[in-house]
C-alpha cells in the first residue's frame, strides 16, 4: 500500500509502524510516541524493544547471580526489561562485573570491579585492603592505604562491546580519608586495543585538584606568557598537557576519564590502565570501585 501523504502513515497496520520504529533508536521512539496514539501504541511493541536489546542479551543476563529466568520473570515486556537494564546495573560473572545499557542508544556499558582488576601490591595488606561499602554496586572495593608504585590494569573482550562505537574508560573512585600523594604528580591513563599503540592521557587523582587549578589560573597565565616567549625562541618547547580532573557522578562517586578507543570489530581485548610510578612519593586515601567502559560521543 503506497503512502501518498503524511496523514496516510496512520492508516498503516500497527505492526508495520512497529517495524519502522524498530529501525530508529530508543530516543527517536520515545519522541515519536508523543506525536500520535498510533505511534504510542506501536512503540510499546516487543518487536521494537527486542531490536534495541543486544542480540546476546539472554547470554549476558544468564551470567547474573540469579540467572536468566529469575530476571525475565519480573518483566511483562521487552520495553520494561530494556529500561530496567538502563537504570539498574546488573551484576554478572560472580559480581566481578556489572552490565548496563545506555538509555538513548542501547549500547552496552560495563564496569570492571576492583576484584576484576589487576592492582600492583593489591594482595598486600600493608598497601591495599578490600572492604565493603553500602554505596558500592559491588560486594567489595579496594582501599589504597599507602603505596609508592600505583598501578591498576583492566581488560575486557572486544566481543562484549557494541561495534562501531566510541568507548571511553573511567576510573570510578571515592575517598573516605585524607588523600595524599596525588597532588604534585599527575597519573597516566592508557586505553588500547591489544596489539596496537596505547593512547596516553594525563589524569589527576586528587579530588581537590580541579579547585586548586581554578585558584592558580592567574599566576599560570603569567607563566604561560613567558612560556610562549620561550617557545618562540625554541619551537620544540611544548606546553605541558592539561590533565583530566575528577568529576562527580550521579551516584555519588567520582570518575576521571583515562582515555577512549573506537571499537570497530570484535577481535582482541580492550586494555585499560592507570599508573603513577614516576613521582616516587607515597600515595593513599582513595577507594576504587572499578573501571567503567561506556560509549562516548566523538568530538
Amino acid at each position: 500500500m503506497a503512502v501518498e501523504s503524511s496523514n496516510d502513515i496512520y492508516a498503516l497496520p500497527e505492526d508495520c509502524i512497529a517495524t519502522a520504529l524498530s529501525l530508529t533508536s530508543p530516543k527517536d521512539v520515545c519522541r515519536l510516541s508523543a506525536v500520535a496514539s498510533t505511534f504510542r501504541s506501536a512503540s510499546q511493541s516487543d518487536a521494537v524493544w527486542g531490536r534495541f536489546l543486544p542480540s546476546d542479551y539472554l547470554h549476558i543476563i544468564s551470567r547474573a547471580l540469579d540467572g536468566c529466568d529469575s530476571l525475565l520473570s519480573k518483566f511483562h515486556s521487552k520495553k520494561d526489561l530494556y529500561l530496567h537494564l538502563c537504570d539498574h546495573p546488573l551484576l554478572i560473572d560472580d559480581a566481578r562485573k556489572s552490565f548496563q545499557l545506555e538509555k538513548l542508544s542501547g549500547k552496552k556499558c560495563y564496569m570492571l570491579s576492583a576484584r576484576d582488576l589487576s592492582i600492583v601490591w593489591g594482595d598486600t595488606l600493608q598497601y591495599w585492603q578490600f572492604i565493603s561499602l553500602p554505596e558500592s554496586r559491588f560486594p567489595e572495593v579496594a582501599e589504597l592505604l599507602d603505596v609508592c608504585w600505583f598501578e591498576i590494569r583492566g581488560k575486557i573482550e572486544m566481543n562484549m562491546l557494541s561495534v562501531n562505537t566510541n568507548y571511553a574508560a573511567y576510573l570510578v573512585f571515592t575517598c573516605k580519608s585524607r588523600v595524599h600523594g596525588f597532588d604534585h604528580q599527575s597519573a597516566e591513563g592508557y586505553v588500547k586495543v591489544s596489539g596496537s599503540e596505547s593512547e596516553k592521557r594525563s589524569v589527576c587523582l586528587d579530588p581537590g585538584g580541579a579547585q586548586r587549578h581554578r585558584y592558580q589560573l592567574v599566576p599560570r597565565r603569567v607563566g604561560l606568557f613567558y612560556h610562549r616567549l620561550t617557545q618562540m625562541r625554541n619551537p620544540e618547547a611544548m606546553l605541558p598537557e592539561e590533565p583530566e580532573y575528577p568529576k562527580q557522578r550521579g551516584d555519588g562517586w567520582m570518575e576521571v576519564e583515562l582515555g577512549e578507543c573506537f571499537v570497530e570489530g570484535q577481535d582482541g581485548e580492550l586494555e585499560v590502565s592507570v599508573m603513577e610510578v614516576k613521582g616516587g612519593n607515597w600515595k593513599g586515601g582513595i577507594i576504587v570501585q572499578g573501571i567503567e567502559i561506556r560509549p562516548k560521543e566523538r568530538k
